[in-house]
């Protein structure tokens, strides 16, 4: 094929396949002349019984060498992303946790959603924690603070308060809240109009709690907005709270029935 045609490329496995056709037929032809001239075709058998072995050997190897760089593939970048995670500044790590739903955010209507939206699940890989709703945040408002433990803060604890909980799970409970946070600041600031029939009733009630001033001007969320998956009301969870408030991560108050959990801002 012209390279002028317009058609691609072509590529090596491509041009690999081509030669192995040319070398095919060239054996058929040679095949052939040897039944059509049997006095003088034992040589050219001979000949051709060692090109077929040598291209069967030939194809082995490529067949074995494609299987090893398709074999090493997930390997490497399972360790590229090891080393990556590994060498991550602590500073950039709220920034990937950010950014990642910040993108989730750009997904949303910019109208106010509809809790009754599907939520989309992390794989094994991501902590098996699902996405929770995050609204995009007005101009001249930032999100919600993610001030993550570090282990050295996990480890400072008594083992008592500490228990069974890991940094993981504490850091996933710290990004769930936030995302509470957002979505109680995406409802005060929405205008009514905009509001859906199931939530109207839920943003008036939390403009009133962000109007007080234990909580004006602060991202919060309530003890009713805690439904997992990464933090629940069980005693996993009352524990999680309980490390986040001797940690400073958070600092709570009781506003008419309702228990409001205020986000720390990173010192």
């Amino acid at each position: 094929m012209d390279a002028g045609d317009g058609s691609p490329a072509t590529s090596p496995l491509d041009a690999v396949a081509a030669a192995f056709k040319s070398r095919v037929v060239e054996l058929q032809d040679l095949v052939l002349a040897r039944s059509m001239f049997p006095a003088t075709g034992v040589p050219d058998l001979k000949s051709v019984d060692a090109s077929v072995t040598a291209m069967e050997s030939q194809v082995q190897d490529i067949r074995r060498c494609l299987q090893e760089e398709l074999d090493a593939i997930p390997k490497a970048k399972q360790e590229k992303l090891q080393h990556m995670l590994a060498n991550l500044p602590s500073g950039m790590r709220e920034d990937v946790f950010a950014t990642h739903f910040e993108q989730s955010s750009s997904r949303m209507q910019p109208e106010c959603f509809n809790f009754s939206s599907s939520v989309p699940e992390y794989n094994e890989c991501e902590l098996k924690i699902k996405e929770e709703p995050v609204a995009a945040p007005k101009k001249g408002r930032a999100p919600a603070p993610r001030w993550y433990i570090s282990s050295e803060e996990l480890d400072s604890l008594s083992s008592y308060m500490r228990g069974r909980l890991t940094l993981e799970k504490v850091n996933i409970a710290i990004n769930e809240v936030a995302s509470y946070a957002d979505v109680n600041a995406h409802l005060v600031t929405c205008p009514k109009q905009k509001l859906s029939a199931d939530v109207f009733d839920k943003a008036l009630e939390l403009r009133d709690i962000a109007a007080t001033g234990a909580v004006k001007g602060k991202p919060f969320f309530l003890e009713v907005d805690i439904k997992g998956p990464g933090l629940k009301l069980d005693n996993t969870g009352k524990a999680i709270l309980t490390v986040l408030r001797h940690l400073g991560r958070i600092h709570e108050t009781r506003i008419g029935h309702h228990r409001v959990f205020l986000l720390s801002k990173q010192a």
